[in-house]
């Protein structure tokens, strides 16, 4: 889950890039870095923060150049700090940098074969410098120690690459000397749109950053399908490999895109308006609708689901919690005890809509359960008589291997637990959970071509298959809340030193 933009145009990029990545700056408050090209010089700036807070004047003074990429960055199991900040930069063959945008499942083993075959040294935890030192290691063989690029070698060197990596990723890659290549794996399960303004050729990871920057003719790039733009402007798509299926992540939908972006074909806001109109079907047809007063939502991404819902179900919208929007989001961050403070720091209730009141709170999801229960503590606390819960997605039972750092199986609420028992821990009422398959044809409506759905963290079935058990094992440790917490201390590091418990859990729970 991290935003990444590549340009290309007869003036300067680094205006465009910086206002494209905070177009995606919901996709990753962690890092951001951008780097560009002036006349074979590379110009990179990164670092931790908000966009807005790692790049200052005299930064984009000297980001000078008619080519360039961006990245803004979510930190992933077990890696955080200024060294895993996008773009990466190798400087054989030519010079590339890669910004990146997924998740590679067989990371371990890329990074044995990178060493003993290739003599390539990977210097971080993240897969993104694996990812760019197998295309360089590619580029290098399709070209065979030519002077320059061709169409055909960047095919032949993505076309490779997909034969070697596994699992999601979206990436741009500007390579010094020829342009940018974009890509995107077999399955497309992260996004990646690209479209035109004049003689201008943007990538992005959803259409919001083209269509703010009045980029016109915009289309995903197919699973599989490479984009090459030379540094003269001039945009070739190529089918490199057949795609395996079309399967977008569903989270996507869910929660992770803005409401104005297109994905695949599919309008964001109007799959969450569909959402709210299957789950308030269910509703209906279990006839739970009695005695509800109010729906609320839980800002932001809830709020179209809940409009549909409340319509539906022919009970008033209301808002009812002020959302302070200088609060990152709580479910990446460290500890039970953060994430609770957290919420009461982000959303404040207005005590008239709840007082005296039956609350059907509605949310996009849930994944620990710890916001959740705060926050229909807090609908208790402003005076509603009684508080239910709805969840535009179905329970989220299994880890997400594909870019999203959803933790480990033990950890989440849903785990294990029927509905009425996830409802008594939550303290609600009464719970409502979106059907799978309804959640799919709220997405599949505006778009049937796509499909089968990536679900995994829904239904445990991993449409690239699943991993080898230690690298499950691995993922487990870095997401469990005690390696969370000693990020800013030891990052990675920390996360080998814990117990193997969480990892047998999460191992045992997939291959179940």
């Amino acid at each position: 889950m991290c935003g990444i933009v590549g340009m290309v145009a007869s003036g300067e990029v680094g205006q465009d890039l910086y206002d494209g990545l905070t177009m995606l700056q919901h996709r990753g408050q962690d890092a951001a870095g951008m780097v560009t090209c002036d006349s074979g010089h590379l110009v990179m700036v990164k670092g931790e923060g908000l966009v807005r807070d790692v790049f200052h004047a005299q930064d984009m003074l000297r980001l000078k150049g008619r080519e360039g990429i961006g990245h803004v960055r979510y930190p992933t199991a077990g890696c955080s700090g200024p060294d895993e900040a996008q773009p990466f930069y190798v400087n054989s063959p030519f010079g590339i940098c890669l910004a990146h945008n997924g998740n590679l499942i067989n990371a371990h083993a890329l990074k044995d074969s990178l060493f003993l075959e290739d003599r390539r040294h990977i210097n971080t935890q993240s897969d993104s410098e694996l990812l760019l030192n197998v295309l360089a290691q590619e580029l290098d063989r399709a070209s065979r120690g030519r002077i320059g690029l061709t169409v055909e070698d960047c095919v032949a060197a993505v076309a490779a690459l997909h034969g070697r990596c596994c699992g999601a990723y979206s990436a741009v890659a500007l390579v010094v000397g020829f342009g940018l290549i974009a890509f995107r794996d077999p399955h497309g399960i992260r996004p990646l749109v690209w479209g035109r303004r004049g003689d201008a050729v943007m990538v992005a990871s959803e259409t919001v950053a083209l269509d703010c920057l009045g980029f016109g003719d915009v289309r995903p790039i197919a699973p599989g399908e490479v984009l090459v733009v030379s540094n003269a402007g001039v945009a070739q798509s190529i089918q490199v490999v057949p795609a395996r299926s079309w399967s977008p992540d569903v989270f996507e939908y869910v929660y992770l895109a803005r409401p104005d972006s297109v994905l695949d074909g599919v309008s964001v806001h109007e799959a969450r308006i569909h959402m709210g109109r299957f789950l308030a079907e269910k509703i209906l047809r279990c006839g739970q609708q009695a005695g509800i007063d109010v729906v609320i939502p839980v800002p932001d991404t809830s709020q179209p689901c809940a409009v549909e819902l409340a319509r539906t179900l022919g009970v008033p919208y209301r808002e009812g919690f002020i959302k302070n929007r200088y609060i990152g989001r709580t479910f990446i961050m460290p500890g039970q005890k953060v994430r609770s403070r957290s919420v009461r720091h982000k959303l404040n209730p207005i005590i008239s809509e709840f007082r005296n009141r039956h609350v059907l709170l509605v949310d996009d999801s849930i994944v620990r359960g710890t916001t959740s229960k705060e926050i229909i503590r807090m609908a208790y606390q402003a005076g509603a008589s009684e508080v239910s819960f709805a969840s535009a997605a179905p329970p989220v039972r299994f880890p997400d291997l594909y870019g999203i750092d959803l933790p480990c199986s033990e950890e989440l609420v849903a785990h294990g637990r029927t509905d009425e028992e996830i409802a008594q821990a939550l303290g609600a009422a009464r719970l409502f959970y979106q059907d799978l398959p309804d959640l799919h044809r709220a997405i599949l409506e505006s778009n049937p071509a796509l499909g089968p759905l990536e679900d995994a963290c829904f239904s445990g079935h991993y449409i690239t298959g699943i991993p080898d058990p230690a690298y499950l094992r691995t993922l487990a440790q870095a997401r469990s809340d005690t390696a969370r917490a000693q990020w800013p201390q030891q990052g990675a590091a920390a996360a080998a030193d814990q117990s193997s418990a969480t990892a047998e859990v999460l191992a045992d729970a997939i291959h179940s």
